[in-house]
Formats: C-alpha cells, sequence, structure tokens
C-alpha cells in the first residue's frame, strides 16, 4: 500500500512540474528530491538498481550529447521517413497571414490577460453617417423581389448609386480618393445592405473583398495605384478577380491557367510581356467588369527573367477590353447579382500588368492568403449575420402572430425547439462579427477567417431552414410578400463561395490551424526538413523537448481540471458571475484539444492530414471555442439582463455540446488500440462537464418564449439592420402587424378567449368586437384597435398568387365573413 502510495506522489509531482511548465534542469532536481525522500515509503526506491535507471534517465535527459545521440537523432531520422513534405505552394499558404488569439486557445493555455485588453470595434462618426445615410438611401431604393424575378440585375439608378457614392471605395486608401473604412465598419454596411437585398450586397461587396483594389492597396506599384485606384475608387471601373475554373474550384493552386514570358508588340512597340491563356469561370461582377484580375502560372521557358523556369502562381491586373479577352456572358447562381465567365487566348500583356510589378512574379499564391480575408472573414459573415438579424425578427414576430388551434404557433414546444435555436444563432453570429472582424484590425488571421466563413455560413443555413420549418407554406411560396424564401433560396451561395465548405472545414481549418497556431509544430517540420542536416538536428533538440513539455503540461492540465473542476484554472480579472464559469471550462477544452491534437500529430504523422474526419473534428472543437469567446465577449457589451443572460447561456452550451460532440466522435473513431478511448477517460472521467450539455427543455422554452417578446437583444439585433416600417413591404408588413399586436393583444386574447366559448353573436369581427364591448370583455376605446389588428393579422398570413402566366400577383386580403 504505501508502495502504491509513493508511485502516485512520484506520478502526481511529474503532473505538477509538467503543468508548471517548469524548466528541465530544475524539474530534474525536484524529481530526484521526491524519489529519494519517496524512499521513506517504499525503501525499494533507492536500491541500487533503481537509483541506477533514475541517474541514468536523468542523465540522458540533461546531457545534450547523450540526449542528441539516444533521443533526438533516431527520433528526428524515424520523422524524416515518415512526415511528408511542405511544398513551396503549401509553405506559402502556411506562412501567409497571421495568428490571433486562436493561437492561444490551439496552444492549451489562453492568455485571458491578452483577451481582456481586446476590444470589439465601434464606428467612426464617418462610418456612422455612411450607414445612416447613404446606406440607408440605398436600402430605401431597393426591391429584391422585382430585382430577382423582373429585372434580372440591380436597377440603372441602384447601380449609380453604388458607383458614385464610395460603395466600391471602402478599402480603398483615403489618398486615392477612397473610405479606408475599418473591417467592422465594412461588415455593418454590407450585413445591412443584406437585409435588404442579396444582390445588392454581393454586388457592393465583391470589390471590397478579393479583387483588384485590395490587391492593389496591399501590393501594387506606385504607378498601378495611380492608375487604377483613384477610377475603381469612383466607381468609374468595375472590377472582377478570375481565380475559379472549370477544374479548379476551391484547389486554387491547380490552376491550370498559364501566362508565358515571352516579346511581343504593344502599340507598335516590342516589349517583354506575357501571353495569356485562361479559362475561369463563377466570376462575379465579370458581366460589367471594365478590370480583369486574374491569378495564372506563370513560366519563363527562354529564362528572360531569370535561372528560373516555373515561377508559380502570378496575379496580374488587365483591361476587359485587352484583345483576346472574352467577357461579358452571365451564370445565373440563383441570385440575379452579375456573375459570369472569363475567358482568355493568346492575351499579351506587358509585365507591368503583374500586380507588384515584375518582382512579384510567382508570388500571387501569398498574396491571394492573405486577401482573402475580406470576403471570408467579413463579406460572407456579413450576410449570415444579416441572416440572422431578420431571422430572429421575423421568426419572433410570425411565431407570435400565427395562430393554430387557438394558440400562437410560437407557443407550441415543437416550434420552440427551432425558434430557440433561431434566437441562439442569431446573438452568436452577431457575436461573431465583431470578434472575427476585431481581428482583422490586428493583421489577416488565416485560420480565423477560414472558421468564420464556414461556421458562419454554416450557421445561416441552418437559421433560415428552422425559419422555413416555422413559416411552412407561408414560406415556401415565391412571391413579393414573401420575406423567407429568397434568403432561402440564395443560402448555397455563400457555403460554396470563397472555399467550399466542406473543404474549409476538411482541410483548411485544423490543417492551417495546426501548422500556424501550434507553437513548435512547423519550425519542427522545418528542421526536419533542413538542408543542413547538422543544424537541423540541433534545431530540432531544442524544439522537440520544449514541445514533448509542452504536451505533456496540457495533459496534465486537463486531468487535473477534470479531477478538480474549474477551481484551479484562471479566467480574465475582469470577468463577471456569469461569465468566469464558462471562461474556465474554455481552458478545460483549450488543454483538452491541445493534448489531443499532439496525441493525434504524433500517432499518425502525415497521416492525419489524409484522415479527414479526424482532422476536422479537431478542427470544429477550436472554432467552437473561437466562437465561445465570442459570445463571453458580446455578452459583456450588452445589458446585463436576463433577456442578455439566457441568449448568451444557451449560445455557449450550443458550442460547448458541439464541441464535446466532436471531441467524442474523434476519441470514438481514432483507433490505435483504445488510445481513443483513454483519452476520453483521462479527460472525462465523470462524464460530460454540465456546462457542455446541449440545452435543456426549460432553456428551450425559455427563449422560445423570449424570441417573440421585445428585449434588450431584440433590439441589439435590429439595431444593425434595415427595417422596413412599410406595410406593404414583405418584412413591413409583419413588422407593423407585430406591432400592432403588442398594442393590442390583451383586449386580443381576451375577445378571442370569448369567442371560443360562443359568448359573442355577429356575422363578423367587428361585430362580435361590438358585442363584446357591450358585454365589458372589452373596451369601447379597443373595439376598432382590435378590428384593424385583426385585418392586418389575416393580410400578413397571405401568400401571394398570381394569374396563370405568374406574371402579375392577385391577392384577395378581404377577411371571410364569420
Amino acid at each position: 500500500m504505501l508502495s502504491l502510495l509513493a508511485i502516485v506522489v512520484l506520478i502526481a509531482t511529474l503532473m505538477t512540474l509538467f503543468y508548471q511548465q517548469v524548466s528541465r534542469g530544475i524539474g530534474s532536481i525536484v524529481f530526484v528530491i521526491v524519489w529519494l525522500l519517496s524512499g521513506f515509503l517504499a525503501p525499494w526506491l533507492v536500491g541500487l538498481f533503481p537509483l541506477v535507471l533514475l541517474a541514468a534517465g536523468v542523465t540522458l535527459l540533461n546531457h545534450v550529447d547523450l540526449r542528441q545521440k539516444f533521443i533526438t537523432r533516431p527520433v528526428y531520422q524515424a520523422l524524416g521517413k515518415v512526415m511528408p513534405a511542405i511544398g513551396d505552394t503549401e509553405r506559402e499558404a502556411i506562412e501567409a497571414g497571421t495568428t490571433w488569439f486562436e493561437a492561444d486557445l490551439f496552444s492549451g493555455r489562453p492568455d485571458w490577460e491578452n483577451f481582456s485588453h481586446i476590444h470589439f470595434s465601434t464606428l467612426t462618426n464617418e462610418e456612422q453617417s455612411f450607414i445612416d445615410n447613404e446606406v440607408q438611401q440605398l436600402c430605401d431604393m431597393l426591391d429584391e423581389w422585382k430585382i430577382f424575378h423582373d429585372l434580372k440585375d440591380l436597377p440603372p439608378e441602384v447601380w449609380d448609386f453604388l458607383k458614385h457614392k464610395g460603395f466600391f471605395s471602402l478599402i480603398i486608401p483615403k489618398e486615392y480618393g477612397g473610405k479606408a473604412f475599418s473591417p467592422y465598419a465594412q461588415s455593418r454596411i454590407m450585413s445591412k445592405i443584406a437585409t435588404r437585398s442579396l444582390t445588392a450586397a454581393v454586388t457592393a461587396m465583391v470589390p471590397n473583398s478579393l479583387g483588384p483594389g485590395e490587391l492593389l492597396a496591399e501590393y501594387g506599384t506606385d504607378e498601378q495605384k495611380d492608375r487604377w485606384l483613384p477610377g475603381l475608387a469612383k466607381g468609374d471601373e468595375i472590377p472582377c478577380f478570375g481565380l475559379t475554373g472549370p477544374e479548379a474550384g476551391s484547389d486554387a493552386g491547380a490552376i491550370p491557367d498559364t501566362g508565358v514570358i515571352c516579346k511581343g508588340k504593344i502599340d507598335g512597340k516590342e516589349v517583354l510581356g506575357m501571353r495569356l491563356n485562361f479559362a475561369k469561370r463563377w466570376i462575379t461582377l465579370a458581366p460589367v467588369a471594365t478590370v480583369v484580375g486574374l491569378a495564372f502560372k506563370l513560366y519563363d521557358p527562354d529564362h528572360l527573367l531569370g535561372e528560373k523556369e516555373e515561377l508559380g502562381i502570378t496575379c496580374a491586373l488587365i483591361p476587359a477590353d485587352t484583345k483576346g479577352v472574352e467577357i461579358g456572358r452571365r451564370h445565373y447562381p440563383g441570385s440575379p447579382f452579375m456573375n459570369g465567365p472569363i475567358n482568355g487566348k493568346d492575351v499579351f500583356v506587358s509585365l507591368d500588368a503583374i500586380i507588384g510589378g515584375p518582382d512579384m512574379a510567382g508570388k500571387g499564391w501569398r498574396m491571394l492568403i492573405e486577401c482573402l480575408g475580406a470576403g471570408r472573414g467579413v463579406s460572407l459573415p456579413a450576410l449570415a449575420t444579416a441572416s440572422g438579424e431578420m431571422g430572429y425578427r421575423m421568426t419572433g414576430a410570425f411565431g407570435r402572430i400565427r395562430r393554430q388551434f387557438n394558440t400562437s404557433v410560437g407557443d407550441f414546444e415543437g416550434v420552440q425547439e427551432a425558434s430557440a435555436e433561431v434566437a441562439a444563432i442569431a446573438y452568436t453570429l452577431e457575436a461573431y462579427r465583431h470578434l472575427v472582424t476585431r481581428s482583422l484590425e490586428d493583421g489577416a488571421p488565416s485560420v480565423v477567417t477560414a472558421m468564420a466563413k464556414y461556421h458562419s455560413t454554416e450557421m445561416m443555413r441552418e437559421l433560415i431552414n428552422h425559419g422555413m420549418d416555422i413559416a411552412g407554406g407561408r414560406g415556401i411560396q415565391l412571391g413579393p410578400r414573401n420575406f423567407l424564401a429568397l434568403p432561402y433560396q440564395s443560402t448555397p451561395i455563400a457555403i460554396t463561395v470563397e472555399g467550399a465548405n466542406i473543404l474549409t472545414r476538411s482541410l483548411m481549418i485544423f490543417g492551417q490551424g495546426a501548422m500556424r497556431c501550434h507553437p513548435y509544430l512547423y519550425d519542427e517540420l522545418q528542421a526536419i526538413q533542413a538542408e543542413d542536416k547538422d543544424k537541423g538536428l540541433q534545431d530540432f533538440d531544442a524544439l522537440f523537448f520544449t514541445h514533448a513539455g509542452h504536451t505533456l503540461g496540457n495533459v496534465s492540465s486537463a486531468i487535473f481540471q477534470a479531477l478538480t473542476g474549474p477551481y484551479l484554472s484562471d479566467a480574465p480579472a475582469n470577468a463577471d458571475a456569469f461569465s468566469a464559469p464558462w471562461y474556465r471550462l474554455v481552458n478545460r477544452y483549450s488543454a483538452v484539444l491541445a493534448s489531443t491534437a499532439d496525441m493525434a500529430l504524433a500517432l499518425l504523422g502525415g497521416d492525419l492530414k489524409r484522415r479527414e474526419l479526424l482532422s476536422a473534428r479537431l478542427g470544429d472543437v477550436h472554432s467552437q471555442l473561437l466562437i465561445a469567446c465570442a459570445i463571453l465577449k458580446y455578452h459583456a457589451t450588452l445589458p446585463r439582463d436576463e433577456a442578455n443572460d439566457a441568449h448568451a447561456s444557451y449560445a455557449l452550451r450550443r458550442a460547448f455540446s458541439r464541441a464535446h460532440d466532436a471531441l467524442e466522435a474523434f476519441y470514438r473513431n481514432f483507433g490505435f488500440y483504445g488510445i481513443g478511448h483513454l483519452l476520453k477517460g483521462l479527460f472525462f472521467p465523470f462524464g460530460r462537464p454540465c456546462k457542455a450539455q446541449a440545452p435543456s427543455d426549460d432553456q428551450i422554452r425559455k427563449l422560445g418564449e423570449m424570441i417573440m417578446e421585445p428585449s434588450s437583444v431584440r433590439d441589439a439585433l435590429a439595431e444593425p439592420a434595415y427595417i422596413s416600417q412599410d406595410p406593404e413591404d414583405a418584412i413591413g408588413r409583419v413588422e407593423a402587424t407585430y406591432n400592432k399586436l403588442l398594442e393590442v393583444e390583451p383586449a386580443w386574447l381576451a375577445f378571442l378567449k370569448a369567442d371560443g366559448k360562443g359568448q359573442l353573436e355577429g356575422t363578423s369581427v367587428l361585430d362580435k368586437l361590438k358585442d363584446a364591448a357591450t358585454k365589458g370583455i372589452i373596451s369601447e376605446s379597443q373595439v376598432n384597435a382590435v378590428n384593424e389588428y385583426d385585418a392586418m393579422r389575416y393580410d400578413c398570413l397571405l401568400t401571394d398568387a398570381f394569374d396563370k402566366n405568374l406574371k402579375k400577383v392577385k391577392v384577395h386580403a378581404e377577411r371571410p365573413v364569420m
């Protein structure tokens, strides 16, 4: 028994040393002392053979030459044989951009002091004015039904307004006539437009995301900036960017389009240039573009620039009317924004067309990776956030207005299961938008923006599907009254563009995240593949043992927190009673993620890249932890009331439940002789933590009721949106009816109750209302208001009907006689 106690003491000592990240030398001294003291409990520990083993182990770890000979070199050589080589394109993708707080979460030890200094961005006076005036005016001009089904394009006056009011110049520096708005302001602008018209939002967002404007501002020569940016800022030039093609969609690095350096004539003069051949598709704004950005592989077979023959992916900018360019046809992606193919055959341009000039030849992949952040982190999440804002408002209002079985449909628990999800997702999307756009102000975090693109658009899909379930036939039938069908129809666009979601999740989030966010992994791979093997071994020795201590420290942390609960864990100093336990849970899952990822990398090595189901689940955990942090940060910015707490609590449970589900699926499918089950037992010996349980029925009912009620959260989600007050508008009709219901609801419910009991006489609603007033059920002053509401309610529930040719709307809004 005492021997067992001694072993427990030694294991606990090791775990504590690793948990505290004690240096190798001091740790060795402490462990030797504890070993010797444990000899009082178990005398065999101080026998000759155990002491020799102890001395050998300590010497081996601390003597550089011995350690490298017997440990480091064999590991170094073994890994060199099994780890896949990192190609130039992959290296550029890994090294492109920056890391942010997501790296802390992947490390297993979030720095909450650093996180507490991250403050959400706010709008400047200029940005707020633009939203209140130009954006508001634009939204007033838009009729999405007319755009979608009649014009198949934006009206000419809307195009003119977008061009000349600066909507295409949000990212262009002020010295070139642009607005240079922050990522948060861009997101707010795009989401407000999207609450009114997806077509207009996509049209406005493309010049401000991946496109010539951003590439020129970041990498262009002074001559290129002077030539193009003023025209782009004024709207005189319309840009598009050709990246994807028939055989290169999400795998943009495999583009077959080529440029060959050669000599040719421009304006009668022989110049050194490129002959381009390309076939691009799905290019937004291509049919109306005046200037085309292109990505292609550049070759120099005659060595006119240097020794290298294959230079790599390059980005160039050419006028759309350049000889050999075929442009103007349209695709129809389910929404009538301008989108089409671009083809080029033997298009000759000078080397000055390369963005950044000839010195940037072959550096296009890194440029593209770093500039994808605007599309992934701003534009597409803005669309998703807009869906959340409108989905929350319309689903809640419609659930209260629509009645079945003499009950508001929003009061049925089955409906609340969907509407509570709508509420939580909308809250999460707004929180996530704030955190992601804030990250973009600090750099170009490629992992954060990949997470944002995937999870925001997937949450949008889920939210809109729930909304359609609740609206039922009212949401299915197309027409100018329908507030949900067009967003539903357009959802696949956001899912597909800027990298298909399936590949973003299964290849990018963890694949890039592990390399970018792990404190040692990428440097270790660089050391393994170093040409100077002696230097590589020296670097690997330091990295490997530091990495091992880091991993064992995270394992110890995860086990300690599993056994003791959150009490040994830190939270931000400014965390309140609501948020502190959640922050501590982030600590626990962060340590589990880091430990599990290291175990997977150690056992699977390069095969983990091919085990996409496993790596995607680790990416899901990483993403949900960042989402949880966004929710906690957003919760702190809103008034601390019941609605805020209820939404945040549900959203946090949703995030942690999904993170835990992903871990369980990982452990269940990991293999390796039960190691997955062992990890699960170590990290979750008492099962799933309470706060990582899916939301309870009580929470579902509570949020299902709240989404139908006025609240601080309802107001916060409406503030960035365009909410029409026009009772003839699809949104305005529901909004006006809901507001009228809030005004008359007590009298309306009293009337319904009496009518349901057969207490009222009359052949119309108005007759029965007058009878109810006569009998004292409602007051005389309420008769007309309730009657007006009933007419609005009936009109709100009607769906559009057309003539037989589906041309002219024929809606009969008159209430039937009772």
